[in-house]
Formats: structure tokens, C-alpha cells, sequence
């Protein structure tokens, strides 16, 4: 894991501004920094040594010289890749997985990325034919920026090593935040910012002297509704699950250092920690976060869990006054505003793995949304339910079961449980149907926009650009496929990888890896019939089926409780900090244009007074604090002050 930065078409000296560029970014590989330059091209990288301690520096060139890579992610099948290519009479000067990619780019051109197993975005620079590659790995577990400024393209792994570069300055993409306001995230390549954009998951970017060129390399696809299931048989299924599993784990483990993983106490990260604690003959260190709020809070699961498995416990104790304190930075390392408070526990964590000696975490992310692990998925199946007798009184009666976390829904009426969740309200053929309720609810907080904000985004409909982005043969997939595909494509690289998962550990040098999000287990599980993945109301049961035996019943049995921390509440009373009060205040709210200073005003008040303030209250709360601190952090004026200072 590294970072790196570089700019093509400039044949300028760039070695200072590679130097700022990597500076900027020197958290994400704070091991060793190095810088590649020749005509047209510069590279600059920070690195977090992991694998090919001694040989992987970068940026790396082949023997010719006329290769040169920079890379941030791992390869975790570059052993079996290796020897492929050895058998072919290639000769290799080092053991890392990044002289691998150089390999298999001057076998195979940019075709290359199909071969790789692995979390990764690159930078090549093929001098023969005066080019640039880059490429972002299947999910967009890595991030990848870029921007063109004076007929020079400039990449980097995070915005803020762009701001670098002369006349890149930090504006506000009003329709991003928009999509913001709406789908927790921009829709990519969109970003926060005015003219930078971000390398789509799955895609790979070609430039040369006659322009630049992205495509994708790799699509997430699902089977017609209507076609034969490929797997009939659920024993095999689980069997075959296993083994996918097992192996996707088996090669996160490959590292020159020690590997931990993050146990939040529920299925998927007990599922990875068993695996892998089953790989660690030395015993496997495992982190988690508790909370003080007990509906937040699943230490004894965690406890439990790491009993049952005799790992090396600890533990981060996350109360509201430190998601608070700690937010400001998690602003700064995120990068764009969010709409809850859940990243900063993470960034808190990924503080304790530092400070415990490890650079390698495995987490139990993606399998909610490969396996359908999710609410919203059965609240989705509740509603069509509900959709297709609307006027029954006893259908909404099913939503009392989705949520047992929240026990005041168990109080309500089916009438107010229909309305709540816009039972029978929504078209059955809506392609956004599963999401309806959540969009609604998120876009609410839009009432907030100043009126020079409205005027600007006029007409603009995220959902209506949402639709547009989906694939052709989207409308003939099963309705719970189109619900993964939906929290897959777009909301988990948008925000779960980018907000709470790289930005959140790379602040302190943390590598977290996912086995549920190789590529073959995706895939695999795409290909499932809907009812091995949610059967009934039973989410991810497969994976329940294929894992029975690594977990105590009280883990392997457990409904799913989503991660989630505490959101306004966490800003307001005893000790209440000033940065909060500046943020919203009237002047600032004024200075930043985006936001109705006199309804901000009413909503802190109400946030304040009442702790359990809503979603939509909560949401619209951290959405806005979180866009005034990146306004602060980000425009040009702040980045002038601070260098200045």
C-alpha cells in the first residue's frame, strides 16, 4: 500500500513539484518516498513497505529502462503470476508484486489488468510508444484522481496532492454535492471538486501525444431473472463458497509483515478472523471499536468472538466527544463532505493498529453487498410484498421484524409502518425501487440549500443521472439483483471504501484488505440464485450455510446489525467545541453560500435540544458541518493560509 502522483505532457523540470505533490500524501507511505522523471513524464511515490521489503522501491523500472511504474495497492496473487511468467523465460531482479504488473504490461499491453487478483491503481510509462496507463482495480478498493491543467494531465492517489499543482485550486462541484445530498456520494468520474475527477472502479486510462482515452476493463454482471440458474444444488454452492473464501483470505495473508484483521463483533468479520486466525500458527491480533452508547455499541460479541478464537485483543473506546474531536481530521483525510459520522471510529481504529506495530488489516467488508446482507435489500422484498396489495393491513406488520435495533418501530401502527416505508408508494418497475425510501429520506436534507444554491442546480435530478449510469441489460435482472448492483456499483467505492475504508486507515499507514471483494467470490456470487442469498427474510444465507462451523451460534446465527455511531448528538452538549459553533455560525454558513443560514440555525438548535434527532435531521446535521469544514480545508484561500503559515 503507497501512494503516488505524477503528471504526462510537460517537459518541464518536475522534481519540486513531484516533491509537494508526495509531501501531501506522505501518510499514505511513510516508509520510503521516491521520484521518476524524463521527457513528458514524472512519477512520484510514497510507500508503505509490505511486500519486497528491500527491493520494492518505487517509482520501479523494468531492466530495459524504458517501463517505469508507480504503484499503490498489492497484488495478491503475484506468486502464482511470478512463476507463470518465469516459465515463459522471464527474469526477475526483485520480489515484489510491483515488478509483476511491469511483466505482465510488456507481455500483454494493457490487457494485463485481467490478470490481476488484487486492490490496486497504477501509473505506467511506456516510452517506447510515449504513453501513459492507468488503472484502478475491480472495485475501487484504491483511489485514483486526476486532472488536466495547461495541456498537462496530473493523477494522483488523493486530491489534495493535485492542489499542488499551480493553478489547481479547490472549488465546490455544486451537482456533486448535490449527489452528495442525495446518494451519500458523486457519482464518479464526478468528485467534490470542480474539474478533478476521479479514475471510475474497473477502468483503465490510456494517454498519449493525440489524447486521452478511459474505458472499462471488467463489468459486475448478474443473470437474466428469467434464465436457468447456474447453481441448483445449495450444498454445493456452500461448498464451492468455502473454498472461494478460503483462498481469497489465504493470499490477503501474503505479507513481509504481520497481519491483523478488525472484528466488529458481527458475521463477516468473524468469518475473515476465523479464517485467518486459522492461518497464523503465531496468533492473530484483532482490533475493534466499542462505543458508550449501547445501541451502538457490540463489545461482548467482539469479546466473545475473540475468546472463542484466542486472538490477541484490542480495543478503541469511541464516545461522542472523540468522534467530534476527531472529525475535523477525518474532513481532511476523506476529502469530501458525508453525511454520517461513521468514519471517524474507523479513523480512531486504524490510529490503535498503528500504534500496535501493524500495517495489514483484514476487514469482513463487501459482504453485504455480495451476499445481500443488508436491510435495505429485505426491506426492499417487504415492500413488493406490501406493493402488490396495498391496501392490506397486515403486510406492513413484516417491517417490524426488518429492524430489531431500532425496538420503537416494534410500537407502531401498520398504518404508520406502511408510511414510513413508502409501502405501495412506489412504481414495482422503478429501477431505483429498492433505494426509494433511503434517497428520499437523504434528500430531504436538501431543504438546507441556500436559494443561490437551488438556482444554480436548477432542474438537476441525481437519481435521474443514477438511471441514466445503469447497464442496458439492467432492467432483466432480479429485483434483488438490481438492489446489489446498486449498493455495489455506485455506494460502496463511493463511500463505504473511500470515506470509511482507505482514507480512514491510510491516515495512519494502515492497509486494510478484503477478501469478500476478490474478484472470483464476486463474481461467483453474482451468479447465485437470489434465494441462496436472501432466503426469506434471512440475509446471506449461503455464507451462513458455507461458514457454519467457524463461529459461535450466538455469531454465526446473529441478525445483522449495521455499523453505525453516534451522528449530531456526538457535537452537542458539555464540552461542546468551538470549531462546531464557528461552523454553522451565521457568518460562516454566509461566507460559504451553500446553506440557508436561518434554517441551520433552527436545525442545531433542534439537534441540540434533542439528542435522537431523526435520520434526516441527523443526516442533513453531519452533511452540512462536514461541507463547511471541507470548504474551510480545501479552497484556495485556507491552502494559501496554511502554507503561509
Amino acid at each position: 500500500m503507497c501512494g503516488f502522483g505524477g503528471y504526462f505532457g510537460s517537459n518541464r523540470d518536475g522534481r519540486p513539484l513531484l516533491e509537494k505533490m508526495t509531501a501531501a500524501i506522505a501518510h499514505r507511505g511513510p516508509d520510503e518516498q521516491g521520484l521518476f522523471t524524463a521527457p513528458l513524464i514524472g512519477l512520484g511515490h510514497v510507500r508503505l513497505s509490505i511486500v519486497g521489503l528491500g527491493d520494492g522501491q518505487q517509482p520501479m523500472s523494468d531492466a530495459s529502462g524504458e517501463l517505469t511504474i508507480a504503484f499503490n495497492g498489492e497484488i495478491f496473487n503475484y506468486v502464482e503470476l511470478r512463476e507463470q511468467l518465469r516459465a515463459k523465460g522471464r527474469r526477475f531482479r526483485t520480489l515484489s508484486d510491483t515488478e509483476v504488473i511491469l511483466h505482465l504490461y510488456d507481455t500483454m499491453g494493457e490487457d494485463c489488468v485481467s490478470m490481476l487478483n488484487g486492490d490496486f491503481a497504477f501509473a505506467i510509462w511506456d516510452a517506447r510508444r510515449r504513453r501513459l496507463m492507468l488503472a484502478r482495480d475491480r472495485m475501487g478498493v484504491r483511489p485514483l484522481f486526476y486532472t488536466q491543467h495547461g495541456g498537462t494531465l496530473y493523477f494522483a492517489s488523493e486530491v489534495k496532492a493535485l492542489l499542488q499543482v499551480p493553478g489547481v485550486s479547490a472549488e465546490i462541484d455544486p451537482i456533486a454535492l448535490d449527489q452528495i445530498f442525495t446518494l451519500w456520494a458523486p457519482i464518479a468520474p464526478r468528485t467534490p471538486f470542480r474539474n478533478i475527477h476521479e479514475l471510475e472502479p474497473a477502468h483503465l486510462m490510456i494517454a498519449d501525444e493525440s489524447g486521452i482515452v478511459a474505458r472499462p476493463y471488467w463489468n459486475l454482471q448478474y443473470p437474466d431473472r428469467d434464465s436457468p440458474p447456474r447453481y441448483t444444488d445449495e450444498r454445493g454452492a456452500a461448498e464451492e463458497l468455502r473454498a472461494l473464501l478460503t483462498d481469497a483470505t489465504r493470499i490477503r495473508m501474503r505479507a513481509d509483515v504481520p497481519v491483523g484483521a478488525y472484528l466488529s463483533g458481527g458475521l463477516d468479520s468473524s468469518i475473515v478472523s476465523a479464517l485467518a486466525a486459522g492461518m497464523t500458527p503465531q496468533g492473530l491480533r484483532t482490533f475493534s471499536v466499542t462505543f458508550d452508547s449501547a445501541e451502538h455499541d457490540e463489545s461482548a460479541f467482539q469479546q466473545e468472538m475473540a475468546a472463542a478464537l484466542g486472538t490477541h485483543h484490542s480495543a478503541v473506546a469511541c464516545g461522542a466527544g472523540d468522534i467530534a474531536r476527531a472529525f475535523p481530521e477525518v474532513i481532511r483525510f476523506t476529502e469530501r463532505p458525508i453525511l454520517r459520522t461513521a468514519p471517524a471510529p474507523l479513523y480512531q481504529l486504524s490510529g490503535l493498529v498503528r500504534e500496535a506495530g501493524l500495517k495489514v488489516v483484514l476487514t469482513g467488508e463487501g459482504a453485504d453487498e455480495v451476499f445481500a446482507g443488508y436491510d435495505i435489500f429485505k426491506e426492499s422484498r417487504v415492500r413488493r410484498f406490501c406493493g402488490r396489495q396495498p391496501g392490506s393491513r397486515m403486510r406492513p406488520h413484516l417491517f417490524r421484524k426488518l429492524y430489531p435495533y431500532l425496538p420503537s418501530l416494534k410500537q407502531q401502527s401498520a398504518e404508520y409502518l406502511a408510511a414510513f416505508f413508502g409501502a405501495g408508494n412506489d412504481a414495482l418497475d422503478d429501477p431505483l425501487f429498492s433505494h426509494r425510501p433511503r434517497l428520499k429520506g437523504t434528500a430531504a436534507a436538501k431543504m438546507f440549500f441556500s436559494g443561490d444554491l437551488r438556482a444554480e442546480l436548477k432542474d438537476y435530478d441525481a437519481t435521474a443521472e443514477l438511471v441514466s449510469r445503469l447497464p442496458q441489460d439492467f432492467d432483466r435482472w432480479h429485483p434483488l439483483h438490481q438492489a446489489q448492483y446498486l449498493e455495489s456499483r455506485f455506494l460502496l467505492p463511493g463511500y463505504i471504501l473511500s470515506s470509511q475504508g482507505d482514507r480512514m486507515a491510510m491516515a495512519h499507514g494502515i492497509e486494510g484488505r478484503f477478501p469478500f471483494l476478490d474478484h472470483r467470490l464476486v463474481e461467483f456470487a453474482a451468479s447465485l440464485p437470489p434465494e441462496m442469498k436472501l432466503k426469506g427474510l434471512v440475509e446471506k444465507h449461503i455464507l451462513r450455510e458455507a461458514t457454519t462451523d467457524l463461529l459461535p451460534p450466538s455469531i454465526g446465527k446473529r441478525t445483522k446489525q449495521p455499523y453505525r455511531a453516534p451522528d449530531s448528538h456526538s457535537f452537542s452538549g458539555p464540552g461542546e467545541l468551538d470549531y462546531v459553533l464557528a461552523a454553522l455560525g451565521e457568518e460562516s454558513i454566509d461566507a460559504g453560500g451553500l446553506f440557508s443560514a436561518k434554517a441551520v440555525a433552527k436545525l442545531y438548535e433542534k439537534c441540540r435540544s434533542r439528542p435522537a434527532s431523526g435520520f434526516r435531521d441527523n443526516a442533513a446535521f453531519v452533511g452540512i458541518l462536514s461541507t463547511q469544514l471541507w470548504l474551510q480545508t480545501f479552497t484556495s484561500a485556507s491552502i494559501r493560509e496554511a502554507e503561509a503559515a
